[in-house]
């Protein structure tokens, strides 16, 4: 017993934090599932690695300063590459993020993910969380063991802006490289460059340097959810077809009878339509299928009626929605409504 007191009181000299201190800094719960944030590679000069392989206490103990910023803690939600993402994880971990949410001495959340599919987990989590305080997914695109690993440093900022107070009323976030950015439209834009997530079109909400943080507008009114996943076991089921020139039906056709009950398009330009595809996706529509237009270019908006007759075919527009992300929005909307013109509403508003 005294030697765990003085190793305690050892560790509070080594971060210079007093037990007073400690009490008065915001509590920030980290919830890890996982990623390149925690792999381990063959060399540090290599580019092979293993994701998914250090759990969460070696995640903490790795950066040991975010201590100065918060009282941190950890838990192990999952332990997979982010390319292997389910429905099933991402309503097991919004739970867990509004569980941690609800108590009052929790100021906010940090989820550390792995890269390939964080935007998609991160705009999940925005449709469905209903707090002001802030959640921030954060990732690395090298593992802890290669030779400069960006992980700590985004993890020490995700901590950072998890704990601030100016980080509130901002929705899902994600920190990575030094900038903070909007879940509705943050994307991965580039295979493995440090700087791959980007917000087309609008840019970052801020960037945060070693803690610093500088957000570059005030905070947006919430907008509220109208999807409650609290009894939900799974979602809708969705699929992507993608868009090209001289497309076969063939895809759009065969989800239809493997049971799909929406199909987002990834069309080339405004969302547009081989002939053939257009076809078969009015057939589908038929047979009750939801049909959402989408993008493959990565920015701009889909606009309604301009050269598809989107209220002949009863179908969707993504508005600016990228199709990965139309997806998630659509599984939600199916839980709730089937009509085309609600799910379209929530499109332009969410």
């Amino acid at each position: 017993m005294i030697k765990k007191i003085i190793a305690a009181a050892g560790l509070y000299l080594w971060f210079g934090i007093s037990a007073g201190a400690w009490a008065e800094k915001p509590q920030v719960v980290i919830l890890a599932t996982g990623g390149t944030i925690a792999g381990a590679g063959e060399s540090a000069v290599g580019a092979r690695y293993a994701a998914a392989k250090l759990p969460i206490d070696k995640l903490l103990s790795a950066v040991p300063q975010i201590h100065q910023l918060a009282q941190v803690s950890g838990e192990q939600v999952a332990q997979i590459a982010s390319q292997a993402m389910t429905s099933e994880i991402w309503l097991k971990l919004a739970r867990r993020v509004d569980k941690q949410l609800r108590r009052k001495e929790v100021a906010g959340v940090v989820i550390t993910h792995g890269t390939d599919t964080l935007e998609e987990t991160a705009y999940f989590l925005q449709l469905v969380i209903g707090s002001d305080k802030p959640v921030v997914l954060v990732g690395s695109m090298r593992p802890p063991t290669s030779l400069s690993a960006d992980g700590n440093i985004n993890l020490y900022n995700a901590v950072a802006v998890a704990a601030s107070e100016a980080a509130r009323g901002r929705g899902v976030m994600v920190v990575m490289n030094d900038e903070i950015h909007a879940a509705h439209s943050v994307t991965k834009s580039h295979t493995t460059a440090l700087n791959t997530f980007v917000s087309r079109g609008k840019g970052p909400l801020g960037h945060v340097e070693y803690g610093s943080i500088n957000f570059y507008q005030p905070p947006q009114p919430q907008r509220l959810s109208p999807f409650d996943i609290r009894k939900l076991e799974s979602l809708p089921v969705v699929d992507i077809v993608y868009g090209y020139a001289n497309a076969s039906p063939r895809p759009v056709e065969a989800l239809v009878v493997a049971g799909s009950q929406g199909i987002v398009h990834a069309g080339v330009g405004n969302g547009n339509l081989f002939p053939a595809v257009e076809q078969a996706l009015i057939e589908a529509r038929r047979k009750q299928v939801v049909i959402v237009r989408s993008a493959r270019v990565g920015s701009g908006h889909v606009l309604r009626n301009a050269e598809v007759d989107d209220d002949k075919h009863d179908f969707v527009v993504a508005d600016d929605l990228s199709p990965q992300k139309a997806r998630i929005l659509l599984m939600l909307a199916l839980t709730q409504s089937q009509q085309s013109s609600q799910i379209q509403e929530w499109f332009y508003r969410l």
